[in-house]
């Protein structure tokens, strides 16, 4: 049982390396500012949870604006994707004004939370 299960996770775990590596560049720099502002909000939770959270509001904009910059982040990926049907009339620059746009907008936000 465990065998054919180690198995099973070697196979997936290979067919999900093979499926990645025929991903286009841009979309992997993308993954990689997505796993960047992800790993940089646990860094902060982290930091946190060792020295405390004395501004929290600070903490709180700061982990916010990983998270809001993530998810922009996504939703640029799949606005510039070329197998993604529901966008193929979206240029790749309307998709990456949007996405400037909103960051602006997410910032400010941040800004104005901090006090």
């Amino acid at each position: 049982m465990a065998r054919s299960t180690t198995k099973d996770a070697q196979a997936l775990f290979q067919s999900l390396r093979s499926a990645y590596a025929a991903t286009p560049t841009n979309l992997k720099v993308i993954d990689l500012y997505v796993v960047f502002a992800i790993m940089t909000a646990f860094i902060q939770v982290a930091y946190m949870a060792i020295v405390g959270s004395f501004p929290f509001n600070s903490f709180l904009s700061g982990v916010l604006s990983c998270i809001g910059t993530a998810v922009l982040a996504v939703c640029l990926r799949i606005q510039v994707n070329k197998e993604n049907k529901e966008f193929k009339d979206l240029p790749a620059e309307r998709a990456f004004a949007d996405f400037v746009l909103c960051n602006l907008v997410l910032h400010l936000v941040i800004m104005n939370f901090l006090g």
